[in-house]
């Protein structure tokens, strides 16, 4: 049997074009197809002696809002993706201040979407990271007693089930690094994979925070299932590159470990912000970073004097680990 694909679609403008497939190939996606109606109205004006008559019809059915499309496999992997990808158009939506880049809308055009929505949990199975740290849907019941760290999860539509590769980079980080007692804090939580974890490996407390308000909303939901009480886990949704408010909320104490899984210009954006909310001992996780951007990335930490701990690499993502 082979794979099974669907095809996703991002509606744009013309402007729009460049910002968004720049995007999709920071998250490793490469096949993409432009669809854009300012080139298909040149094209007939730059090519009307070819023709007495157009069919209205035709122009019609040819018309199309401007568009980029990418593939994703109907797997967890492809689910995890299309979270990443709507994830990073929020960022983009929230920098788009002048709202010229469009909708910035995603759809699926050969899937139905509440199909798409809950059909990925029969691939989504229970899934061991690292030593001692084991993913469990909530869907799913363990075969076996562990001596893992359990971790009982419902992502919602929220990026961080565990199975995609920047994901799985920094739990194994964060297995290294976290101590009893430590204060972290979760840059672009999403699913509250890594705070949580971090909670259930002895952290003291954890702060979360995420651009989308449902994955606040889900993080927070995620905390309850695991016996994680709000007095050890507080949640804000925000901008943390543009809402100086919420900076000096999350910089009212300062963290033993600091998490970030975004994308390559969101970790470069934070390169100031980063040593303020450190310990002098404090260590930086950040993934999110596809190798062809992994040296901006380093440049832009070196020049804030931060020290390169580790570098790790799975399929095309790398992890970097720092200290102050």
């Amino acid at each position: 049997m082979g794979t099974s694909w669907i095809q996703a679609v991002i509606y744009t403008t013309a402007e729009g074009i460049e910002p968004v497939s720049g995007r999709l190939y920071q998250l490793g996606i490469n096949g993409i197809e432009i669809e854009d109606e300012a080139d298909f109205k040149s094209f007939l004006e730059e090519n009307r002696s070819a023709w007495d008559y157009v069919d209205e019809e035709l122009l019609a059915a040819k018309a199309c809002e401007t568009n980029v499309k990418f593939y994703v496999t109907a797997d967890s992997a492809g689910r995890e993706t299309i979270s990443e990808v709507e994830r990073s158009l929020q960022e983009l939506a929230v920098m788009d201040t002048e709202g010229v880049f469009g909708r910035l809308c995603l759809a699926f055009s050969n899937v139905d979407e509440e199909d798409w929505a809950n059909n990925w949990k029969q691939y989504f199975k229970p899934l061991t990271v690292g030593e001692k740290i084991l993913i469990l849907p909530e869907w799913e019941t363990l075969e076996s007693e562990t001596d893992r760290t359990v971790f009982v999860i419902n992502p919602g539509m929220s990026f961080g089930t565990g199975s995609h590769h920047t994901t799985r980079l920094c739990l194994e980080r964060l297995e290294k690094y976290i101590k009893t007692g430590m204060n972290v804090l979760d840059l672009g939580c999403g699913s509250g994979i890594l705070s949580l974890v971090a909670l259930l490996l002895g952290a003291a407390s954890a702060t979360a925070v995420d651009i989308d308000p449902n994955a606040a909303k889900i993080a927070r939901e995620n905390a309850e299932r695991n016996g994680i009480s709000e007095d050890r886990y507080r949640i804000f949704a925000g901008n943390v590159l543009e809402d100086e408010a919420l900076v000096e909320k999350l910089a009212d104490r300062q963290y033993d470990l600091v998490l970030a899984n975004i994308v390559a210009d969101v970790i470069i954006a934070l390169t100031p912000k980063i040593p303020t909310f450190l310990k002098e001992d404090g260590v930086y996780i950040t993934s999110g970073i596809i190798t062809d951007r992994g040296d901006e990335v380093l440049a832009a930490y070196d020049a804030k004097g931060m020290k390169l701990l580790n570098k790790s690499q799975s399929g095309d993502w790398l992890a970097l680990d720092y200290k102050k």
